[in-house]
């Protein structure tokens, strides 16, 4: 039995679930509107708006690797305040952080649509600027996405940068510090375990952005984002299956995973590509203060991996019951 939305919802909740609706298209296909849109017009007499671009983009072809280009105006803009409120997403910090510091943090879970991870660190809709004082959020994106006309200039608009490893010099090489660059470190691999309840992390050999902190004496930071896994439900695709056989080949060729996930629609509740209503509630822990090595060793990276993996285990573990997860509940890592 299909359940629909009442026809007299308060104006703010419809808001919401157009600023949503606005998200999940701007993940979903905006980048192969951008693409058509430039192709088209130059079939068009338009044809000189898509050449003068393509002039531009190679001008600015190394902006995404040298700390992008942001529009405080947009990171504000008040459609952010009502995606938040949609489902409601905050912000909770545990231990300061020293903005003569610049800092690497790790963000789990990716979730289907990292939402946590994008209202977080590319919008202020959560109050990051007030939350961590003198701190500049960036995060990385795969470069591909970098690569698509006029979608490049809308992601670089909120902080997101290329998830290489030029431009994470350029940002934690400041010397001015109060640089946080953010890494979803399972990555659109992880989007496949993305299902609610499920506490399994991409991380046991992910070890680069270790490597990365190490070499450019960035503190690690933890961030644990409770709920993120909640928002869709997934066909099922445990490790083995024939379709988690096809997801991971196709992983492999375009970069991109392809999870089957759904949520509910714009009038009914039962099936669709808008997430629930779901809270989410993206934990700080406190910084690991890392020593620069310039040509770390590996056993140097495996410590700090260790260092890191208990400090992220003993967040989840001082916050989960705050945030219904039960207490026979672990992280997993795979």
């Amino acid at each position: 039995m299909v359940e629909f939305a009442p026809l007299s919802l308060p104006r703010e909740r419809r808001l919401q679930t157009l600023a949503v609706l606005q998200w999940v298209f701007s993940f979903l296909a905006l980048a192969q509107t951008c693409i058509a849109v430039f192709i088209g017009l130059l079939f068009t007499r338009f044809w000189l708006v898509s050449v003068l671009y393509a002039t531009w983009w190679y001008l600015d072809r190394e902006t995404p690797r040298q700390g992008g280009r942001r529009i405080q105006a947009l990171r504000r803009c008040v459609i952010w305040k009502y995606m938040k409120d949609y489902f409601p997403i905050s912000l909770v910090k545990t231990a300061e952080l020293d903005p003569s510091r610049n800092y690497l943090a790790g963000f789990h879970p990716h979730g289907v649509l990292a939402a946590g991870a994008f209202l977080n660190l590319c919008t202020e809709s959560t109050g990051f600027p007030e939350i961590f004082p003198g701190i500049r959020p960036y995060l990385m994106m795969l470069t591909v996405w970098f690569r698509v006309p006029f979608f490049r200039d809308y992601i670089m608009s909120g902080g997101l940068v290329t998830s290489d490893k030029e431009s994470a010099a350029h940002i934690l090489n400041r010397k001015e510090g109060g640089n946080l660059l953010g890494i979803i470190v399972g990555g659109a691999q992880e989007a496949l375990n993305a299902r609610p309840g499920d506490y399994k992390l991409l991380l046991r050999n992910r070890k680069g952005f270790v490597r990365l902190a190490l070499m450019h004496g960035a503190d690690l930071v933890p961030i644990f984002s409770f709920g993120e896994n909640d928002l869709y439900d997934q066909v099922e695709n445990s490790p083995g299956s024939w379709l988690r056989s096809i997801q991971n080949r196709l992983q492999k060729i375009m970069g991109i995973s392809l999870p089957l996930f759904h949520g509910r629609g714009i009038f009914q509740y039962n099936f669709g590509l808008l997430p629930y209503r779901r809270p989410i509630t993206a934990v700080v822990g406190k910084p690991i203060r890392v020593q620069k090595i310039p040509n770390p060793s590996q056993e140097e990276v495996d410590r700090l991996h260790q260092h890191y993996i208990k400090e992220l285990c003993d967040l989840f573990e001082a916050h989960k019951l705050k945030y219904n997860v039960p207490a026979d509940r672990h992280l997993e890592f795979c």
